[in-house]
């Protein structure tokens, strides 16, 4: 039986999907219910264009008016906003070298398939990761940034005192904080405060982890200046997610000379989070340093509205 072949086993039609459904589960940003799909319809492979414009109501406010036989009510406009996202466009090619010991496998498609979707779960925190440097060095979102790193001594450490004063950023809104990512050495330090909590099945395999009932998100991505760390607290769906779909997704080539089998993947999509919008120059969204430069992003949400909190702070 001859060696298996990159062009043997991707089908198109059958691993772009798998790769997706794939990336979706095995990412912890996903798993958390931080990444939601969007709510407005976005088709940028018919429409064209690289941004697209989400409209939004703005909440009612005003003190209502005493009801008077005289005096007729005061009618109030109701107004309306704009969020703008960004397509991403972004694309990866692998020899069959880095993938010998996948195509050996018994279920080959799945195998390759399980590799290049873990490469994209790794890819996306990345994006949001750098999304997040960005959009919080905003002067527009200093009102979701609780920061104690400039505290003495144990005022600048994280505890749980100082995450619930993070946590009420958002004021009332508070409930709507779901998880926290965090570097590994943040959760290090709250480990060793007894801070930290395993959540298990009923067969006691470990699901998740928790900090102050929020689901922990650990990455070494996370921002790290000096000594001072920043974690971030999400809600459900505070980064709206859409596939929209490369137009050659997935193809194979091989170079003869070389004997080499390549596996190339493109990937077009969304990943936005809510009520941020996209104030950089238009075209395809930049590489990570881009996402991470502040001028890109503005608030268009009331404060209260976007489900992330940056909290900055000290581990000892």
């Amino acid at each position: 039986m001859g060696d298996t072949k990159i062009a043997d086993v991707i089908v198109p039609e059958l691993f772009t999907p798998y790769v997706l459904n794939k990336t979706a589960e095995k990412s912890a940003l996903w798993q958390s219910g931080i990444v939601g799909d969007l709510d407005e319809e976005v088709a940028f492979g018919t429409k064209g264009g690289t941004t697209v414009n989400i409209p939004f109501w703005n909440d009612l406010s005003g003190e209502s008016e005493v009801l008077s036989d005289q005096n007729p009510l005061t009618v109030n406009n109701i107004t309306s906003g704009q969020d703008i996202a960004i397509l991403h466009a972004r694309g990866k090619a692998w020899g069959a070298n880095d993938l010998a010991k996948a195509l050996s496998g018994d279920d080959p498609l799945g195998a390759v398939g399980d590799l290049v979707a873990d490469y994209w779960a790794r890819e996306f925190q990345g994006f949001t990761v750098n999304t997040l440097k960005g959009v919080f060095g905003a002067a527009s979102m200093a009102s979701n940034v609780h920061d104690i790193s400039a505290g003495v001594g144990a005022a600048a450490v994280i505890d749980g005192h100082s995450f619930v004063d993070a946590s009420y950023k958002l004021g009332d809104a508070v409930d709507k904080l779901t998880a926290i990512s965090m570097h590994s050495f943040t959760m290090s330090a709250l480990s060793k405060q007894g801070l930290i909590e395993t959540v298990r099945d009923a067969d006691g395999v470990l699901l998740y982890k928790t900090f102050m009932d929020r689901r922990v998100i650990v990455d070494d991505g996370m921002p790290v200046d000096g000594d001072v760390f920043t974690s971030f607290l999400f809600g459900q769906g505070a980064v709206g997610f859409q596939d929209i779909g490369a137009p050659v997704g997935v193809e194979t080539d091989r170079d003869s000379l070389a004997g080499t089998d390549i596996l190339i993947n493109r990937r077009h999509f969304v990943l936005h989070p809510r009520g941020i919008k996209w104030a950089g120059v238009t075209g395809i969204a930049p590489n990570n340093a881009g996402l991470a430069t502040a001028a890109n992003w503005e608030r268009v949400y009331d404060p209260k509205q976007i489900r992330i909190v940056a909290f900055k702070h000290k581990i000892k």
